[in-house]
C-alpha cells in the first residue's frame, strides 16, 4: 500500500527531511542550470529507496558569514531533464554544514530517476542517478552490492570504479539496485604524511589537518563536531566514492570508525584508558546524519532541516543495567540521539534487517583483568575457545549451569561471570526487535545487514605436532574475536529463534573484518551439534588494510608457528597466506602445504570438524560483494581486486584478482541450507 500526501509529509518530518511530492505529468526543466562541481565539493547522493520515495542529498557551502540559502532540487525520468516530475526549493543552513536532505515521494516503483541541485545563480551540482525499490509483491530478482571499510588515508577506492564499470555493461535484469554500506565509511583515525609517510606498502595520503584534533600514537582523532565534519568531507572528496554515490542509492549503517575505533556506547578507549565521551558520541552521530541520506530517526524531534543535537555532558558512567547498558542519563541521551537500526523491503524476495552493533553493547567481558591471571601459552593469537564461551555466556552458559571455576590446562580462576548476563552486542531492546522482525517478515529472503561478521574464527592447535604445541593442553582455539563470531550466547539465542519459528531464507551479509568469508550460520561447531539455520557472508574491505597485510610485515620470520600463517615463496614474491587454510581446514593442512606445496595433500590432511561452517576464506581480500535473490535461490559473488595501494588509471578500476560465486537454493524448514561455491575468474588459491 502506498502512502497519501499527508502521511508522506509526516514521514519526512520524522526523518528530518523537507518533503517533495512528485507530479504524474512531466515537463522540461525551466532552470538555467550549468554544472559547477567545485561548488558542490562532496557531490550528490541518494539513499534508502522505497517503492514510492527516496532521499536525495548534496552539500553546497556558501560564503563565510552566510547562515542559510536555497537550492532547487529536480528529479527527472531522463538525464537531460526534459521529463522533470519534481522541482522544489529546499533550504541549506550553515549550522547543518550546508548539507541538504530531501525526501521525494509519489514515485513509481523499480524505476530509474535522475536528480540535480541548482543554486539561485544557476550553478548546478553534478547529475545523480537513483532507483526506487520494487513493490512488496514484485517477484523480479533483486540484486545489490554490499561493502565496508574504506580508508582514503591509506588506500584507493578502485572497487567502486570496478563495480560501476561492470554494472553499466550488465544486462538490465542483472544490474544493481542499491549499495548496502555496512560501516567504516570514514576512518576517524587520521595519519599525517609529514609524520607517517608509509604504512605497510601503502602511501599515506594527505587528508589535511583535523581541527582541534587529539593525537593518539601515530593517529589524530576528532574531538569536536567540526573535526568529524572535516573527516567526512575528506573522504567524500574522493572521486570514486563520489561517483558511486551519484550512480546508485546507498543504504548505510555505521560501524566503529564513524565514532571511535575502540569505543562502545558513548565510551572511548585509547590504550588502556576508558573515558566517558557523551558529547563526542552526539557529535559523531550529527556528522553521520548530515552526510548520509538514510531513514534513521533522531531523538531531537521533527526538524525538517537540522539535527538539533541534544545537550549532554561527559559525566562518569558507573551504573549499568543487567545487559551492561550505562544508565547514566547523558549516556542514554547520547546513544539514542540517532536510531539507526531499521528494515527495508525490496520486493517479494528481500527484506533487509539492519542492526547497530556499536551503540548498545556491553563492554567485552574478555577484556576483564580477572582473565589475565589465567595462564595461557603464547600461541600466536590463539585463545581457548571454551574459556571465551564461558566468559561470553555468563549465567546462561551450559544451559544456565555455569562452572564455578574457569580452567585451562592445570590452572583455574574463579568464574567472575557466572552470575552475570551474557555478553550482548545488540542490547536487550534491539535484540527483541530483531528477532520479532525475522518472525514477522513475509519476504523470501530475510537478510541481516550486520556491520560485524558472524562466522566463528577457529583453529585446532590440539592437532599440532608435539614439537610445535607449546604445551597447549587441548581443545579448540578461537582466533580474532570481538564481534558476532565470538558472541556465542547472543548469536545462539537468535539462531535458536530461527530454528524454533521454522524461519527459512535467513542470510547474513557483513563487513568489518577486511576479508571475504562464506559459510553457514550455526549456533555451535563440533564436538557440539552442528546445525546450520542459514547462510553467512562477509565482504572484503574496499581499501582498508587486512590481516594478511599485517602478517606480511609484522609476523616474525623465525617464529616456530609461521607456517600456520604464511609460507614464503621465491625471493621477491609475497608469502602465501596459509592462515586461510589454518582457520578453514586446520593446522595439519597448513603444515602439509608449507612442507610440500601440494594442495591435494593439504586438503587430504584437513580436520573436517575444525570449520564445517566455512566454505571460503580470504583474510587479505579487497573489493566488493553482490547478492542476487530470486524466489527460488540466492547467489553471493565476491569480486576481489588487487591490493588498492594507489588509484587505478583505467576506467574499469583495474583488474580482477578473482571472482567467486556462492549459490544456494531456498530450503524448507525441514532441510539444511546447501551452499555451492564456484570460481568464475582468477585463482583464489588457498581460500577455497
Amino acid at each position: 500500500m502506498g502512502v497519501n500526501r499527508r502521511q508522506f509529509i509526516l514521514a519526512a518530518a520524522a526523518l528530518g527531511c523537507p518533503a517533495v511530492w512528485a507530479r504524474s505529468a512531466t515537463r522540461p526543466s525551466a532552470l538555467a542550470w550549468h554544472e559547477r562541481r567545485d561548488l558542490y565539493p562532496q557531490g550528490v547522493a541518494s539513499g534508502d529507496p522505497h517503492p514510492d520515495s527516496v532521499i536525495l542529498w548534496t552539500r553546497r557551502p556558501f560564503e563565510r558569514g552566510a547562515q542559510s540559502a536555497q537550492l532547487t532540487v529536480e528529479l527527472a525520468l531522463d538525464p537531460g531533464f526534459t521529463k522533470v516530475i519534481a522541482s522544489a526549493a529546499t533550504p541549506v543552513h550553515a549550522d547543518a554544514d550546508w548539507t541538504c536532505r530531501v525526501l521525494v515521494g509519489n514515485l513509481a516503483p523499480r524505476t530509474v530517476y535522475w536528480y540535480r541541485f541548482t543554486d539561485a545563480q544557476g550553478n548546478g551540482s553534478r547529475i545523480g542517478r537513483t532507483i526506487t525499490a520494487p513493490r512488496d509483491r514484485d517477484t523480479h530478482a533483486v540484486k545489490f552490492a554490499f561493502v565496508s571499510c574504506q580508508s582514503v588515508n591509506e588506500g584507493a577506492q578502485n572497487a567502486y570504479r570496478r563495480m560501476i564499470y561492470e554494472d553499466r555493461r550488465a544486462p538490465e535484469a542483472e544490474r544493481l539496485g542499491f549499495v548496502l554500506h555496512l560501516g567504516d565509511f570514514i576512518y576517524e583515525v587520521v595519519e599525517y604524511p609529514d609524520e607517517v609517510k608509509t604504512r605497510y606498502d601503502r602511501t599515506i595520503y594527505d587528508l589535511g589537518r583535523i581541527p582541534d584534533a587529539r593525537k593518539v600514537a601515530n593517529f589524530h582523532v576528532p574531538t569536536t563536531l567540526e573535526g568529524y565534519r572535516f573527516v567526512w568531507q575528506a573522504h567524500l572528496n574522493d572521486p570514486d566514492i563520489q561517483d558511486a554515490r551519484a550512480y546508485l542509492p546507498f543504504v548505510p549503517m555505521w560501524d566503529n570508525h564513524e565514532f571511535s575505533w575502540q569505543g562502545w556506547q558513548s565510551f572511548i578507549k585509547y590504550g588502556q584508558k576508558v573515558e566517558p565521551a557523551q558529547a563526542l558520541k552526539v557529535a559523531a552521530m550529527q556528522a553521520w546524519f548530515e552526510y548520509q541520506p538514510a531513514r534513521v530517526l533522531k531523538s531531537s524531534g521533527p526538524s525538517l532541516e537540522r539535527f538539533d543535537a541534544p545537550s549532554v555532558s561527559n559525566a562518569p558512567i558507573t551504573k549499568f543495567d543487567d545487559a551492561g547498558l550505562g544508565i547514566e542519563p547523558n549516556n542514554q541521551t547520547a546513544i539514542n540521539a540517532l536510531i539507526g537500526y531499521r528494515t527495508l523491503r525490496y520486493g517479494r524476495n528481500v527484506e533487509l534487517v539492519i542492526t547497530d552493533q556499536r551503540s548498545y553493547p556491553m563492554e567485552d567481558p574478555t577484556n576483564a583483568s580477572e582473565l589475565e591471571s589465567l595462564p595461557v601459552p603464547d600461541l600466536a593469537g590463539f585463545y581457548p575457545e571454551e574459556v571465551v564461551q564461558i566468559v561470553d555466556g555468563g549465567r546462561a552458559y551450559n544451559g544456565g549451569k555455569p562452572p564455578d571455576k574457569i580452567r585451562f590446562g592445570g590452572a583455574e580462576i574463579d568464574n567472575y561471570r557466572k552470575d552475570a548476563a551474557p555478553w550482548t552486542l545488540l542490547g536487550e531492546t534491539q535484540r527483541r526487535w530483531f528477532i520479532e522482525r525475522l518472525q514477522q517478515s513475509q519476504a523470501t529472503w530475510k537478510i541481516w545487514g550486520s556491520s560485524l561478521g558472524t562466522l566463528d574464527w577457529r583453529a585446532d592447535p590440539q592437532n599440532l605436532p608435539d614439537a610445535l604445541k607449546a604445551k597447549w593442553p587441548g581443545g579448540y582455539a578461537m582466533f580474532g574475536g570481538g564481534d558476532f563470531g565470538a558472541a556465542y550466547a547472543e548469536r545462539g539465542e537468535i539462531y535458536d529463534a530461527i530454528a524454533r519459528e521454522k524461519i527459512t531464507g535467513f542470510v547474513t551479509v557483513a563487513g568489518d573484518r577486511h576479508s571475504f568469508w562464506a559459510g553457514y550460520a550455526a549456533k555451535a561447531l563440533p564436538p557440539k551439534a552442528f546445525e546450520p539455520v542459514g547462510l553467512a557472508f562477509v565482504t572484503g574491505s574496499v581499501s582498508a588494510p587486512g590481516l594478511v597485510e599485517s602478517f606480511e610485515h609484522n609476523f616474525p620470520k623465525d617464529h616456530p608457528l609461521r607456517a600456520l600463517f604464511l609460507v614464503d615463496g621465491e625471493q621477491g614474491t609475497k608469502p602465501e597466506p596459509t592462515v586461510n587454510m589454518t582457520l578453514r581446514l586446520g593446522v595439519r593442512s597448513s603444515l602439509e602445504y608449507a612442507k610440500s606445496k601440494d594442495l591435494a595433500k593439504a586438503h587430504a590432511a584437513a580436520n573436517p570438524d575444525n570449520a564445517p561452517h566455512l566454505k571460503f576464506l580470504d583474510l587479505g581480500g579487497h573489493g566488493y560483494s553482490t547478492v542476487r535473490a530470486t524466489p527460488h535461490d540466492i547467489e553471493t559473488e565476491f569480486v576481489c581486486i588487487p591490493r588498492p595501494i594507489r588509484r587505478s588509471e583505467t576506467d574499469d578500476g583495474g583488474p580482477v584478482k578473482y571472482r567467486v560465486t556462492h549459490r544456494a537454493k531456498l530450503w524448507s524448514a525441514k532441510e539444511r541450507p546447501l551452499l555451492e561455491s564456484k570460481v568464475r575468474e582468477g585463482d583464489p588459491k588457498l581460500s577455497i
